[in-house]
C-alpha cells in the first residue's frame, strides 16, 4: 500500500485525479498539493512513496519542484503528468529525477499502471514523446561517462551493448561493430531491458541516464 501526492493547480483535474485513484487496491493514501509550494511542505511532513507532478504550476514549477523533492527524499518517485512536451522540458525532468512522463490524455487505469510500477522500480515515458527522448538522451550521453557500479548484475557484453544503445545505435549498426549477428544483438538488448527492469529501449535509454551517469 502506498501513499501518492497529486500536485495540479486546477481543482477539477486534482479531484479528477484522486476519484480515479480512491479506487485503485495499491493506494493507502492521496495527499493534494495546489502548488510545489504546498507540496514540499506535505513531503517534509508525510512519508511519500510517489508524486503526480503538474509542470505548469504557480510560481515555482514543477521541474524545479521535482529537483526540491528529490533533495529531500531521493526514494519518492515522481511521475510528471502533462500537456507539455517539449524536448528541454522532457530532458529537463528526467536530469531532475523524474521516473516517467505522462501527457494529460493518458487513460486513468493507464497512469494507475504506471505510478505503481514506477513506485516498484520501473521508469515509463508517453510512447508520443519516445523519439523525443531517446534523440535527446542519446545525443545528451555522448557527453556524459556511464558508470556501472551500480549492482543490475549485467555481463560485459551487455555493457558494452547498452553503451552503442545510450548512442543511439540501431541493431544493426551494433551488430556490426561487435561483428556478431542481429539476433544476438537482440538477445543482450532484451537481456539489458529485463536486467534494469524496464519496458523498452526508450526507457533503457532513460534508466541508463539516470543510473549510470556521473
Amino acid at each position: 500500500m502506498y501513499k501518492v501526492l497529486i500536485v495540479e493547480d486546477h481543482a477539477l483535474i486534482r479531484f479528477g485525479l484522486k476519484t480515479a485513484f480512491e479506487s485503485k487496491n495499491f493506494i493507502d493514501e492521496i495527499y493534494e498539493a495546489s502548488s510545489a509550494e504546498d507540496a514540499i511542505k506535505l513531503v517534509n511532513s508525510n512519508q511519500i512513496d510517489a508524486v503526480i507532478m503538474d509542470l505548469g504550476l504557480p510560481n515555482m514549477n514543477g521541474i524545479d519542484a521535482t529537483r526540491e523533492i528529490k533533495n529531500i527524499n531521493k526514494d519518492i518517485k515522481i511521475i510528471i503528468l502533462t500537456s507539455h512536451s517539449t524536448e528541454q522540458e522532457v530532458l529537463d525532468s528526467i536530469k531532475a529525477g523524474a521516473s516517467a512522463y505522462c501527457s494529460k490524455d493518458i487513460n486513468p487505469d493507464r497512469l494507475a499502471d504506471t505510478v505503481q510500477s514506477v513506485i516498484e522500480g520501473a521508469v515509463w515515458f508517453d510512447p508520443k514523446i519516445s523519439d523525443i527522448v531517446l534523440n535527446a538522451l542519446s545525443t545528451d550521453r555522448k557527453k556524459e561517462t556511464i558508470n556501472f557500479d551500480e549492482d543490475y548484475n549485467l555481463t560485459d557484453r551487455e555493457k558494452e551493448v547498452l553503451e552503442y544503445v545510450c548512442e543511439g545505435l540501431n541493431n544493426g549498426e551494433i551488430s556490426k561493430i561487435l561483428d556478431v549477428s542481429i539476433n544476438t544483438v537482440k538477445v543482450h538488448v532484451s537481456s539489458i531491458i529485463q536486467k534494469l527492469g524496464v519496458e523498452d529501449r526508450t526507457q533503457v535509454v532513460v534508466k541508463a541516464f539516470k543510473c549510470f551517469s556521473k
